[in-house]
């Protein structure tokens, strides 16, 4: 008995690890899935949410279905069904959307592999509809597409966690007062539509690439789910800039197995091993980059996704092009024109001109304001002082660049920048 009972503990711990993965993999496309279905953000929310209830419940009885996730938007469909219906009941005004349309669907069409694959684009351009602001779209996205928590998506922001928490509430009542669709747009709305798609897919991209806090430098989750909204998009509209977007993802995703070494620290990218660069994901990124210039309509996705080409061209640190590099700044900054970009081209002319040259670019950005509490123009600093042997003034930068870190790898990288300058190590 005690045998059988161990097992029988053992196998119900196997089964709640494999529903963890389960909701870390598929949790967000059933949350899209549910969300066509039933017409409502937060009915849906709560009807994931019964339907992992009761995958704990019933998996370990019945064991893991054979397709989890269609299981999932079964359950939720139906534990919906059972609550708008409950709800009918008390509700004397009759305010509740009538459950004979969800009842009715037909289980072909939600369990449609197609429809289904199709269900988080959808929900994007829905979370990027022009009647909300920009910086609703982008936290809704974030938030129901992704799965970040507020709180990730405040420190990304910059913002109040709670400030951030009424937007999204804001964004979800407009949606719902506006009736605002949930689908992808027809192909004379899709272009207008796209810029706003486009930057969320990246910032998830980024949030993935290089984690805005915790004790990871990188979210794979995050990479690749940016990455596989992006190959949705090329499918769907094959434009220039949605190909330089997916371009930029796969360079920079190609480096990930050097960027880190064994002990999560960071690799600095002339330090990397190249023979670790994924060659699969450079060719494909290379082949859209030419796709995209040779368009004749380029932005500034597929300007950076041009350096990125670049810099895995090179066979060494060494070897890299820097001059052509800074040339491709030169049109991303008139392309636009933002302070991040203007401090990327000062690192790049550091390396072709010398770290005063950089230096004096940066000094002069701190002149005018710019970026005085952004931790990566401190670090650049930091560096450019050092390689000047400014020590003194390289030690501050450092501590200003890591007062403002809340990554830990990086915050190990700096701490030992500091430790080495202490010891008179260059």
């Amino acid at each position: 008995m005690g045998d059988a009972g161990g097992r029988d503990s053992l196998a119900v711990t196997e089964i709640a690890s494999r529903i963890e993965a389960i909701y870390e993999a598929e949790s967000r496309r059933v949350l899209a899935t549910l969300i066509r279905l039933l017409g409502d953000f937060d009915r849906a929310e709560e009807a994931l949410h019964e339907a992992f209830r009761a995958a704990l419940e019933q998996w370990p009885v019945d064991g893991v279905p054979a397709n989890p996730r269609a299981w999932l938007v079964s359950a939720g469909r139906f534990k919906a069904i059972d609550a708008i219906r409950r709800q009918k009941r008390f509700d004397p005004l009759d305010t509740l959307g009538d459950p004979s349309a969800v009842v009715a669907a037909d289980p072909l069409t939600w369990a449609d592999a197609e429809s289904v694959a199709d269900d988080q684009l959808r929900l994007i351009f829905t979370c990027c509809h022009p009647a909300l602001s920009p910086d609703a779209q982008i936290a809704l996205t974030l938030r129901e597409v992704c799965g970040l928590t507020t709180e990730e998506i405040a420190r990304a922001f910059l913002t109040p966690a709670p400030t951030l928490a009424q937007r999204i509430v804001r964004a979800k009542g407009k949606i719902r007062a506006a009736r605002i669709p949930y689908e992808v747009p027809g192909r004379t709305q899709l272009p207008q539509r796209l810029d706003a798609v486009l930057r969320v897919i990246y910032l998830v991209f980024n949030e993935g690439y290089t984690a805005s806090s915790g004790p990871a430098l990188i979210r794979h989750d995050l990479a690749r789910e940016a990455i596989r909204l992006g190959r949705l998009l090329v499918d769907l509209l094959p434009e220039p800039e949605a190909q330089g977007l997916l371009a930029l993802m796969l360079l920079h995703e190609s480096r990930r197995q050097a960027r880190v070494d064994a002990s999560g620290d960071v690799v600095l990218l002339e330090q990397q091993d190249r023979s670790l660069w994924d060659r699969a994901q450079i060719a494909e990124g290379v082949q859209l980059v030419q796709q995209a210039l040779g368009s004749r309509r380029i932005g500034p996705y597929t300007i950076q996704a041009a350096i990125a080409a670049v810099h895995a061209d090179a066979p060494t640190a060494a070897a890299t092009d820097w001059a052509e590099i800074v040339g491709l700044y030169n049109v991303l900054v008139r392309v636009e024109p933002s302070a991040v970009v203007r401090l990327n081209r000062a690192v790049a002319v550091a390396m072709r001109d010398g770290p005063a040259a950089g230096l004096s670019i940066l000094d002069a950005m701190l002149a005018r304001g710019e970026l005085a509490d952004y931790r990566l123009l401190h670090a650049a600093r930091a560096d450019l002082l050092r390689r000047l042997e400014r020590w003194s003034d390289a030690h501050e930068a450092y501590t200003r660049a890591l007062s403002l870190t809340k990554q830990e790898p990086e915050r190990r990288f700096l701490e030992r920048r500091i430790d080495q300058m202490a010891r008179g190590e260059q």
